[in-house]
């Protein structure tokens, strides 16, 4: 699963996962990433299902390569 945040300053932040209510719960207590520590609390903007890891690393980078005023279309659109 590929995941979209929305960081309390604004920023959003991309991953993946085969566990999201336990990888929020790690973002949640600041363990999970160095850059969502220091922004939380963070909340779930975006999230696709995807067949295997390898397809969720290369559908992460393909999310992280939008720029900002897409990856806020994506979120819009998933809602």
């Amino acid at each position: 699963m590929v995941y979209l945040l929305r960081c309390r300053d604004g920023s959003l932040y991309t991953g993946i996962t085969n566990d999201l209510p336990r990888r929020l719960a790690s973002h949640q207590c600041g363990k999970a990433s160095a850059y969502t520590r220091s922004r939380r609390p963070v909340a779930l903007a975006y999230q696709e299902v995807v067949r295997d890891h390898g397809s969720a690393l290369k559908r992460e980078a393909a999310i992280r390569r939008l720029s900002r005023v897409e990856k806020l279309a994506l979120c819009s659109a998933a809602t």
